[in-house]
């Protein structure tokens, strides 16, 4: 499982099958005091290659998906037409996008932290790199 937002030790954690959320999050090193634990489902069984993601307070809860198949990733622009959630992908699954390298990941992560939740993918064209060509490749491969 892929543990991100609000938690000591974000990553990625191996855990056994029957995993509760709750055990995912102690795993990644318990939620940080900024944690809005209300918004996430703690008893809920996690499913291997999903995204967990614990928002801070004040923050809009994400329903990360879980994989399709075994082996998938959950995300991404490629096969089963999967689109990239603007809100809670990571940097390495925003470079999988067309026109998006290490730098505009960044800038779209930083955007988001400074700006809050995206309302909706037009918000795109306020981050400084993505002009009319970048925002036309991106638009139909992305969602919030």
């Amino acid at each position: 499982m892929h543990v991100v937002g609000q938690v000591r030790r974000p990553g990625v954690i191996e855990l056994r099958a029957g995993t509760r959320v709750d055990d995912a999050i102690a795993a990644a090193g318990g939620a940080t005091t900024k944690a809005d634990l209300a918004q996430v489902n703690l008893a809920r069984l996690a499913v291997d290659g999903e995204q967990i993601i614990v928002p801070k307070e004040g923050e809009a809860g994400t329903a990360a998906p879980a994989p399709q198949s075994p082996g998938a990733s959950g995300v991404g622009p490629g096969g089963g037409g999967q689109l990239v959630d603007l809100n809670s992908a990571d940097q390495a699954t925003l470079e999988t996008l067309p026109g998006v390298g290490p730098v505009l990941a960044q800038r779209i992560i930083e955007w988001r932290t400074d700006n809050g939740r995206f309302a909706s993918v037009e918000d795109l064209n306020a981050v400084s790199g993505i002009g009319e060509k970048i925002f036309a490749q991106l638009a139909p491969k992305v969602r919030v």
